[in-house]
């Protein structure tokens, strides 16, 4: 059969079990959206190149699935960076198509001509540039294969102009991808397992890290039955929650510089770390020359790069970490740890941010108090997508997960304006889940313009806007380091009700504490896309907070006396 190269890329597409794509058509990519209309794939047309991204990588986190994003050349391509680094630093499976000039034109500085494939070089898994329809195939198969194996991220695929438009002789290859040089290992060695081993036993005060790889992995039945039998206690990294239940009594909470105080002792107090698919983030260790200075290491990564990359480690465990582990369990012991776990326990108990909920005032809304409402009139089910900011923080602590896949967030890259496109496509993974984006004044403006996407494509979400008049983590560094100079800080936004009025979307304004939860249940109700304005306390804090360069102890509490103004330093 003759194909164009532009059908060949959605029959490829289509042959990957792709059924929605997210994009912005232009120049470059006009053959291809032309060809689109010939197949049964659902386009949904973004507002920005950028949301494209986003959408695409919330897709992908939400449905385990490879997302798919399509920009046109120069500017459309660009767009794309934040979203690629973005899902690059998590670890996302997003392919990115991406138009290019004709191949005789590249390099003479044609009209929305850049060199894409040199601009995303260090943020992709891989790129490829495709000049010959014949070569569409193969580097769109090779893509989805190199974005889903091993440890997953983005690839991006760059098409000329004339490779799209080109037609050929056309016969779809299905035969298993090999590609020279790149066969990920993920088997753990035998002498590697047993050292491994060696450890666990004999650790007086051994203690799990439990991070993205967890989820990634789909390794949770997996930890929970390590953990059971070896009576060892979790904490997780902010994309490792709902790797293992919230409610689990083994499960101490969320580690690192926003993380539960009693749970940065305990890493501080043990002897042994066993780091299960997480990467030892700054965010993570607080600074390195204090960090667990009585602890020994097994670290459990994938990704052979990341041993001994921050941490050095005892044992370093290379491999697909469902697998590792169930080669670990039969070979341990049953455990018991009652006199850490009491240890623990006893600090957790005597941690006053534990009830800090009760000892809010109730004339005065927190966002506490709106993340607790929303994760008690969900029962904890919905899917939550985060931007990043104080919000997330307050997320993390105050909505407890007890199933995975359910908190979507930017991680490494922190990246604000990630939550409304995001969620846009964790809906389209799953449109019949419960979706809320939480986000904050400042990240929700930066994209937007996807509420008309949510209107154009009858996408139902309730977002909640956490809006304080600040970009409110940065003025907290303000207040605590800068002597409370808001240099930038204070913020000024559009009516949020008339802007998702303007949109086509339903609004709905919180001012007070006893508002909330019929503001809540009112728009669970709704149909269609719901902002939610919680006009929260402009100047309240996240706790504890480990400063940046200080030791993962040495935190800053809430104050004692939580004042009407919110409490600060």
């Amino acid at each position: 059969m003759k194909r164009t190269g532009a059908e060949i890329i959605w029959e490829v597409l289509l042959s990957e079990g792709v059924k929605t794509v997210f994009g912005y058509p232009g120049g470059a990519v006009l053959p291809m959206y032309d060809a689109l209309m010939k197949y049964p794939l659902h386009h949904v047309l973004t507002r920005h190149e950028q949301g494209a991204a986003h959408m695409a990588d919330g897709f992908a986190r939400a449905s385990g699935q490879v997302g798919v994003a399509v920009a046109t050349s120069g500017p459309g391509a660009t767009n794309l960076v934040t979203g690629i680094a973005t899902a690059m630093l998590d670890s996302s499976p997003v392919v990115f198509i991406t138009g290019q000039v004709s191949g005789n034109s590249i390099g003479s500085d044609a009209f929305q001509e850049i060199d894409v494939t040199g601009v995303t070089l260090p943020i992709t898994k891989h790129n490829y540039l495709v000049l010959h329809a014949d070569e569409v195939a193969p580097s769109l198969q090779e893509a989805f294969y190199v974005a889903r194996s091993g440890r997953p991220g983005p690839v991006l695929v760059d098409i000329c102009k004339d490779a799209q438009k080109e037609l050929i002789e056309f016969t779809l290859d299905t035969s298993p991808i090999k590609l020279r040089g790149y066969r990920p290992d993920l088997r753990a060695l035998p002498a590697e397992l047993e050292k491994a081993c060696e450890l666990i036993t004999e650790a007086e005060r051994p203690i799990i890290l439990a991070g993205h790889g967890v989820l990634m992995s789909g390794a949770m039945q997996d930890l929970k039955t390590f953990v059971e039998k070896t009576q060892i206690p979790v904490a997780t990294t902010l994309l490792g929650i709902g790797g293992l239940p919230a409610s689990h009594p083994l499960n101490l909470g969320m580690m690192g510089m926003h993380g539960e105080a009693w749970v940065n002792h305990a890493i501080q107090e043990a002897d042994l770390l066993l780091a299960f698919g997480m990467r030892f983030d700054d965010r993570v260790t607080g600074t390195l020359d204090t960090y667990a200075p009585n602890a020994r290491v097994v670290h459990i990564d994938i990704d052979p790069s990341e041993i001994n990359k921050i941490i050095k480690a005892d044992v370093g465990l290379v491999g697909d970490l469902k697998y590792v582990l169930q080669k670990l369990i039969p070979a341990l012991p049953e455990m018991n740890h009652k006199e850490w776990l009491q240890s623990i326990g006893q600090r957790r108990s005597q941690t006053k941010e534990n009830d800090i909920l009760n000892k809010l005032p109730e004339d005065t809304l927190f966002a506490a108090h709106v993340l607790h409402d929303i994760w008690r009139i969900t029962e904890g089910k919905a899917t939550i997508v985060s931007d990043v900011g104080q919000h997330q923080m307050w997320t993390a602590q105050y909505y407890l997960q007890e199933d995975p896949y359910r908190l979507i967030t930017s991680g490494g890259l922190g990246t604000m304006g990630y939550g409304l496109p995001a969620a846009v496509g964790t809906w389209f993974a799953n449109p019949d889940n419960e979706v809320w984006a939480i986000v904050g004044d400042g990240g929700f403006q930066m994209t937007a313009s996807e509420l008309s996407t949510c209107a154009q494509e009858n996408v139902k979400l309730n977002i909640a806007v956490i809006n304080n008049g600040y970009l409110g983590m940065v003025r907290q560094w303000q207040e605590f380091f800068y002597e409370r100079r808001y240099s930038a800080t204070p913020m000024h936004s559009p009516d949020f009700v008339k802007l998702a009025q303007a949109h086509g979307l339903d609004g709905i304004r919180v001012d007070h504490r006893d508002q909330v939860e019929g503001a809540i249940r009112k728009a669970r109700q709704m149909e269609g896309t719901v902002v939610l304005d919680f006009r929260v306390l402009p100047e309240d804090c996240v706790y504890p907070m480990v400063p940046a360069g200080a030791a993962l102890h040495d935190m800053i509490r809430r104050p004692e006396q939580v004042a009407s103004s919110g409490g600060g330093k």
